[in-house]
């Protein structure tokens, strides 16, 4: 692990135009922020264009950064921010992949003439219905927000196993409800995605 800088000093260089002390700052924070963006992104794909940028910012106000008990907050700040955009992003695409599926699987059905796509969808929607409160709360925010289960068991206050058996007993019941409704072909499209 790189050494701590003298952060005042360095601070200093940097407010001048020393790009040596950029460096410095890099050396020192980078496994820091890594550590701090794979813990908020959960896979390694963008960190590195992440904490890119995050420098990049860091130059851009170099001129405004003096205050060595600020500075810390500072970095980390504009780190989550910029953490928190690349999650929007990526839950926007995932939207967009999503759309495209179901109107490539509507496109699908309505062209073989098996079913009309929007029937379905209402079928499902109104099994999701009478699920038991809980199976439908836990399967909702799973499925429909994309909330993983961790997520849902600090929302809800309870744990992960619960989390999973409510949604295991979901899965269950949609399963043999459009089983009977002669749906399995459109299990695969609101279960997993």
């Amino acid at each position: 692990m790189e050494k701590k800088p003298e952060l005042e000093k360095t601070l200093f260089n940097l407010s001048n135009d020393h790009e040596p002390a950029l460096e410095e700052l890099f050396n020192y924070y980078y496994p820091r922020l890594y550590r701090f963006a794979r813990s908020f992104l959960k896979i390694e794909d963008g960190i590195e264009d992440i904490l890119q940028e995050v420098f990049i910012r860091v130059w851009d106000h170099r001129r405004k950064i003096r205050n060595t008990a600020t500075f810390n907050a500072f970095i980390f700040t504009i780190s989550r921010n910029l953490l928190l955009n690349e999650l929007r992003n990526r839950l926007k695409d995932q939207k967009v992949r999503e759309t495209l599926l179901k109107k490539s699987i509507a496109e699908e059905f309505m062209v073989s003439g098996e079913v009309d796509f929007r029937e379905l969808e209402s079928k499902v929607e109104e099994i999701i219905t009478q699920l038991p409160d809980n199976h439908r709360e836990y399967f909702v925010m799973s499925r429909k927000e994309g909330l993983s289960n961790r997520a849902i068991a600090e929302k809800m206050g309870v744990s992960e196993k619960n989390v999973e058996y409510h949604l295991s007993r979901a899965v269950k019941i949609l399963k043999e409800k459009l089983k009977d409704l002669g749906m399995v072909s459109f299990l695969y499209f609101y279960l997993f995605l």
